[in-house]
């Protein structure tokens, strides 16, 4: 794998489900100062917590036997959604000349969301996409690791 360079002006977005940090290096390669441009947050407690009542049942037909509908999984959904905001985002910045290079952090099943909803105008500007979770570092932490790949 080819090693990150950390240029000065490039994007870093570090996500996971609940949490987005837009991040920009003021610094450069050698001495990045990861600057915070935006945080985004979003209240998604457990499926369990969310669900008020029990899946519907249907009937299978002329047989006496019903079926249940699988349960809502609305932690999932609600994470399918904050991806779609992210790329909502990262769209309008990307067409107003925000950024020219992006890299995308998040845990793989998130990365893989955000992957899908990306527009091609912020795709063009993907230099790199890192499968882990780093929401909960220090913003000085998240450059460290990133520098030293």
């Amino acid at each position: 794998m080819e090693r990150l360079v950390l240029k000065h002006g490039l994007w870093i977005v570090v996500a996971d489900g609940e949490k987005a940090l837009f991040l920009k290096n003021e610094g450069d390669a050698k001495f990045p100062d990861f600057q915070v441009v935006r945080a985004m947050e979003q209240d998604n407690p457990a499926t369990r917590e969310q669900g008020a009542e029990r899946p519907g049942r249907h009937s299978d037909g002329p047989s006496p036997h019903n079926s249940a509908y699988d349960e809502t999984d609305w932690h999932k959904l609600n994470k399918a959604r904050f991806a779609e905001e992210i790329a909502e985002h990262l769209y309008k910045r990307a067409h107003r000349g925000d950024f020219e290079e992006i890299v995308i952090v998040a845990p793989p099943q998130l990365l893989g969301e955000i992957r899908r909803k990306l527009h091609k105008e912020v795709t063009d500007r993907v230099r790199a996409e890192i499968p882990k979770t780093l929401t909960n570092q220090p913003v000085w932490d998240i450059a460290r690791m990133l520098r030293e790949g």
